[in-house]
C-alpha cells in the first residue's frame, strides 16, 4: 500500500493530528508532513506571528498555497491545520488527492489538550470553551463533507488510533479508486 497513497488528517486543534500522523507515517513507511510546520518553514515565522501581522486571511492564503503543494505529493501522511477545511479549494484538493481521515474528540478532551498551549491564535480568549464550541459548530460539517472515515480520539491511545486507521486503509483506498 505504501508509495502512492496519501492520507490526510483533518479535525480540530488538539485532536491529535500531528501526533497520530507521525506514528501512522512511520508504521506505513510514508513521509509525514504537518501543514502548519510547513508554513512556518517557508515563512521563517511562527503561526501566531503570521496571525498578528497578516491576520487570519493572510494566514489562510498561505495555508491554501501549502495545501495545494503538499497534496500534489505522493506517499505522504499530512496533518492539516484545523481550519484548512474553511477554504473550499482545500476541501476539494484534500478529497480528490487522498484518503481523508477526520479525527474528532469531545470539547472536554480538546480543552484539556490545548489548555496550556499558547501557540494557538484562535484560542487567545478568556472563554476558550465557547470559542472551541463555535469552531466545532462551524467546521464539523466541513470535516464531514470530505471525510472518508471518522475516528474518535477520545478514549483511545495513539497506537490504538494508528491501528484503527491502518485496519481501514485497504477498503478506503479501494472505495476511492472505484469513485475516481
Amino acid at each position: 500500500m505504501a508509495g502512492s497513497i496519501n492520507i490526510f488528517l483533518i479535525g480540530p486543534m488538539g485532536v491529535g493530528k500531528t501526533t497520530i500522523g507521525r506514528k501512522l507515517a512511520k508504521a506505513l513507511k510514508l513521509e509525514f508532513v504537518d501543514s502548519d510546520h510547513e508554513i512556518e518553514q517557508r515563512t521563517g515565522a511562527d503561526i501566531p506571528w503570521i496571525f498578528d501581522i497578516e491576520g487570519e486571511a493572510g494566514f489562510r492564503k498561505r495555508e491554501r498555497e501549502v495545501i495545494n503543494d503538499l497534496t500534489r505529493r505522493d506517499g505522504i501522511v499530512l496533518a492539516t491545520g484545523g481550519g484548512a477545511v474553511l477554504d473550499k479549494r482545500n476541501r476539494r484538493r484534500l478529497a480528490e488527492r487522498g484518503i481523508v481521515i477526520y479525527l474528532q474528540a469531545d470539547i472536554e478532551r480538546l480543552l484539556t489538550r490545548t489548555a496550556r498551549d499558547k501557540t494557538r491564535p484562535l484560542l487567545r480568549t478568556d472563554d476558550q470553551r465557547s470559542r472551541l464550541e463555535d469552531i466545532i459548530k462551524l467546521r464539523d460539517p466541513l470535516y464531514r463533507e470530505i471525510a472518508d472515515e471518522i475516528i474518535s480520539t477520545d478514549k483511545c491511545t495513539v497506537p490504538m488510533a494508528v491501528r484503527t486507521i491502518q485496519s481501514k486503509l485497504e477498503s478506503l483506498a479501494e472505495k476511492k479508486r472505484l469513485n475516481a
